[in-house]
């Protein structure tokens, strides 16, 4: 019998009906998207490292494998499940950001990274998705905490600790996503508006703060009101290679730019991208973007529960936002991040942090009984 058959009561056949095709379908081809131009960016980039000239295709490609199981089992948990494995993940991620400010390795001023038999890994790449669903749940709290606290009161308090960790790595990219990822929950849990009000001065406060006391961050912020500055270099070639590769682009492996900057397989894969296969296909990406996060919300509407429909919207909120940063860098129009494109740059943290993101997604909106109206 055909396990995906509606007739087989198995439990992958429960899940294929089930889980939101559309979102699953965009998800792989970002993936595959992701391959397509590791091979394109990666060589040229090993080369200059003295490296095999397909090192980093490889590792890309165990990474979307090892990606692949995680977005599956992830996807086949209940509500629960999700709630709680994003409290498990939340502890480990917060004791991985403290354990940076002590062991984690110093780059470019900045201690993000720690090193575990011979793997970096980001911890605030997981923290993401784990906060935003633990945001969630507490934020759908009806009754109070322990019996005497606000869930929100909670979840702000949660929020300030992570925050004042990336703080102090320093990662200001991060604590903005962060940060704006949580007042769009804040918001979609119904807090009235004149809240903004409050939290706008705050931010602008922090990125001010962040100017004058952070280097690197006076910098970005400077080359990107100055373009001519050095420190634009790289997001000048970008703009370049963007206007190279047109509507058509200059074709598969063509590209130049790849062979000039030192991030071109990670944070400025996209303006390869726009030079190697032109405006129409990156349009394509884009697109895979949006369908990801507009079809998850209309399916999370359905949801009677206040919690899956805060989770979802707190995962698309991450998702989104930073596939538009990271865009956005590489046309200059933001300063630039150095967060990378989810699913598509290289990164074993990145990816396998997005696939749990992914998979908490494909969890949430999977159609289940008692739903609101029916799903296509």
């Amino acid at each position: 019998m055909n396990i995906l058959s509606r007739a087989h009561d198995g439990m992958i056949s429960r899940w294929w009906w089930s889980v939101d095709r559309w979102g699953l379908g965009c998800i792989i081809f970002l993936m595959v998207v992701g391959i397509i131009m590791g091979l394109a960016a990666s060589p040229a980039v090993a080369a200059k490292l003295g490296l095999e000239q397909y090192h980093f295709v490889k590792r890309q490609l165990l990474f979307v494998g090892l990606s692949s199981v995680i977005i599956v089992v992830c996807s086949l948990l209940s509500p629960v499940g999700v709630r709680r494995a994003a409290y498990a993940l939340l502890v480990f991620a917060g004791l991985a950001l403290l354990a940076t400010l002590v062991l984690g390795v110093e780059i470019k001023g900045a201690r993000r990274w720690i090193y575990v038999g011979g793997l970096s890994i980001q911890p605030a790449e997981f923290l993401k998705p784990a906060l935003m669903v633990v945001t969630a749940d507490l934020m759908s709290r009806q009754e109070k905490v322990f019996g005497r606290m606000d869930g929100t009161l909670l979840a702000f308090l949660g929020l300030l600790s992570c925050v004042g960790i990336l703080v102090l790595q320093p990662d200001i990219g991060q604590t903005i996503l962060i940060a704006a990822a949580w007042v769009g929950v804040l918001f979609l849990s119904g807090v009235r508006l004149v809240w903004a009000a409050v939290f706008a001065p705050i931010g602008g406060v922090g990125v001010v703060m962040a100017y004058f006391t952070l280097p690197h961050v006076a910098k970005r912020i400077d080359a990107f009101l100055d373009p001519q500055r050095a420190e634009n270099y790289q997001v000048n070639k970008a703009l370049d290679a963007a206007v190279h590769g047109g509507i058509i682009g200059v074709g598969p492996g063509e590209g130049e730019l790849k062979r000039t900057l030192p991030d071109a397989h990670t944070d400025f894969i996209f303006a390869v991208a726009l030079e190697e296969y032109g405006l129409i296909a990156c349009t394509l990406i884009v697109g895979s973007f949006a369908i990801l996060v507009l079809r998850s919300m209309a399916r999370a509407r359905h949801h009677t529960s206040s919690f899956s429909q805060l989770a979802v919207g707190g995962l698309v909120i991450v998702i989104g936002l930073q596939a538009f940063l990271n865009m956005a860098v590489s046309l200059g129009m933001v300063p630039t991040t150095g967060m990378t494109l989810p699913f598509i740059s290289y990164g074993g943290t990145s990816l396998l942090a997005m696939a749990v993101s992914a998979g908490f997604l494909l969890a949430m909106t999977r159609r289940r009984p008692g739903m609101m109206g029916g799903l296509a």
